[in-house]
């Protein structure tokens, strides 16, 4: 199943998950989020799978960031939403988010590496 997202639905992550609510810095950080996860090349989708897709937010979101603080938490709570959205069951610990943040932010993983992470997360 590839579930589509919007701005709307990153700004209602953003609002329920950022604490102190904050306010967006950089639209076009969200707009190419939404294009992001959802492209495709002569028809055929480039992240074929929900693991992929969200993969592909948290990496974006993480590298370039929308929000004016909490960025790392809400790219995180992107990806976990859109897999709990596309009819998975995410377990994880706070300890797995922040490392797999770091291995992100650090560039030391591609979409791939972090869908392969993402897929230990689901049951």
């Amino acid at each position: 199943m590839n579930l589509s997202i919007d701005l709307a639905w990153l700004l209602m992550v953003a609002e329920q998950k950022a604490p102190g609510d904050p306010q967006v810095a950089d639209w076009g950080a969200l707009v190419a989020a939404v294009s992001r996860h959802d492209a495709e090349i002569f028809g055929i989708p480039v992240y074929d799978d929900p693991h992929t897709r969200a993969a592909a937010l948290l990496q974006l979101l993480l590298h370039v960031p929308a929000l004016e603080h909490s960025n790392a938490l809400f790219a995180s709570a992107v990806a976990y939403g859109y897999l709990t959205a596309s009819g998975l069951r995410v377990t994880t610990s706070p300890e797995r988010v922040r490392d797999l943040a770091r291995l992100v932010k650090g560039g030391d993983a591609d979409v791939r590496d972090i869908a392969d992470e993402l897929e230990r997360w689901t049951l």
